[in-house]
């Protein structure tokens, strides 16, 4: 399974993960001219060598109208003003930046959010790449019609910057869409303290965009004073991530470095690590409970609705309760789409009154079946191998329906298979051996 897994200890901008993106691109040189042909007029992008902390990664460079966006005094750890970051605002007001004094021509342009996805729908790219900017851009005015009190309908994009802000965000989801990673995890994000200028004043770090955008995502502020991360960072994570935390298991093939420009005592990057995992990795969710008032009847037949309802697992684990009642500790396993399900099945039927919901991280080894012929018929083997290890265990139901069949032992047959099961590895191992490959341990249990 490929992984993505990007870090944001200096929090995130649209053009630092762009950056960082690129560089685990195949070849991306490619990128930075395939960005260039997709149909934004008078805009260029170009990949810069920076270095920072001594470290050497890419930054990127939008050029609209010969003008190098972020030019202006950089609030940001990106180095782009914070207006370049955040070009939306409430229908009624009015500003000026840095680069309105060099187009005066657009200081009354606004685009709206239908006329930005219009944009973005003419560019030369993959239908999902359109889709997928387009619900970075539904999610950035989201977040403005919420801290501004409005509809969606009534935020507008201002025209100027706009250019670089679509580059930023495209360019992010086309390379995305190049890397094609199974699966993206996101460190938590560092924020920043303090306060940034914005068209509506001085504003608190993360600005109230951002903020917005952050829900439910892990953040903290750090010390690093400044805006770290900008509302197009934010949107990018929010959209793409499959999950927040530290780095899992994985056999890292690259890692891209998208630098900032402002230089800080830490290093001002995004990284981005891209790598195989050898075996399954996946979020899930423990739902749990504490019983002291349910039969043991009650508690068995609420394991099939539980199951029902999509739990992965199952268990129950017999405890001590307050004044020395025995109970149980009921405990369910889900993925992200079916913890609610699940959990609203345990309240329904156990006797609890509320439910603990955790998120876990877990590792699992690959499984398959195989089948071996014994004196008794077929018998189905459950193979699992993952860490260089590999795990075998007779099916119950195929031993079960042989010994029953046969009138013998479920132990009878469960030993036929494992010893059969043990041949057909030697004879394999063997030819193994000769053909020069060194086969994996194995573990079988009986």
């Amino acid at each position: 399974m490929k992984n993505l897994y990007i870090e944001c200890d200096m929090g995130a901008a649209g053009d630092m993960l762009m950056a960082a993106l690129m560089e685990l691109c195949p070849d991306p040189k490619k990128f930075i001219e395939k960005m260039n042909a997709i149909g934004l007029e008078n805009t260029v992008v170009k990949a810069v060598k920076r270095e920072k902390c001594g470290i050497v990664g890419s930054g990127i460079d939008v050029i609209v109208n010969g003008i190098i966006e972020g030019d202006a005094v950089g609030a940001t750890a990106s180095g782009r003003p914070h207006n370049a970051n955040n070009r939306y605002h409430d229908h009624d007001h009015k500003h000026h930046n840095h680069h309105e004094e060099h187009h005066h021509h657009n200081e009354h342009n606004h685009s709206s959010l239908e006329c930005i996805k219009s944009l973005i729908y003419s560019l030369d790219i993959p239908e999902n790449v359109k889709e997928k900017a387009t619900e970075v851009y539904s999610a950035l005015a989201e977040a403005e019609a919420f801290v501004h009190g409005r509809e969606v309908s009534h935020v507008h994009f201002h025209e100027v910057g706009t250019l670089d802000a679509v580059c930023d965000i495209v360019g992010c989801c086309l390379a995305l869409d190049t890397i094609k990673p199974d699966k993206i995890t996101v460190s938590p994000v560092h924020v920043g303290f303090g306060s940034v200028k914005c068209q509506h004043g001085v504003l608190p770090v993360p600005a109230p965009a951002t903020a917005y955008l952050l829900k439910g995502i892990p953040a903290y502020g750090g010390e690093i004073k400044g805006e770290l991360c900008t509302p197009t960072g934010a949107a990018l994570l929010k959209t793409f991530a499959h999950s927040f935390g530290n780095m899992s298991v994985m056999t890292v093939e690259k890692i891209g470095y998208g630098m900032g420009k402002r230089s800080f005592e830490r290093l001002n990057c995004v990284r981005a690590f891209l790598g195989e995992t050898e075996q399954n990795s996946d979020d899930v969710y423990e739902i749990s409970c504490n019983l002291d008032d349910i039969t043991a009847e009650e508690l068995a037949f609420s394991y099939d609705l539980i199951f029902e309802a999509g739990a992965l697992d199952v268990f129950a684990t017999p405890t001590v309760m307050k004044k020395g009642r025995p109970g149980h500790i009921l405990t369910a396993l889900a993925k992200a789409d079916k913890k609610d399900v699940v959990a609203k099945a345990i309240l329904t039927h156990t006797t609890t009154r509320g439910v603990r919901i955790s998120q876990k991280n877990r590792l699992t080894l690959s499984s398959k079946t195989e089948t071996v012929e014994t004196k008794y018929g077929n018998i189905v083997i459950k193979v699992s191998s993952g860490y260089g290890i590999s795990k075998t265990k007779p099916e119950y139901e195929s031993v079960a329906t042989a010994a029953k069949k046969h009138c013998v032992s479920f132990a009878e047959v469960k030993k036929c298979a494992v010893l059969e099961f043990a041949i057909t590895e030697t004879d394999n191992d063997n030819d193994n051996v000769r053909a020069g490959f060194k086969p994996a341990p194995t573990q079988v249990f009986e």
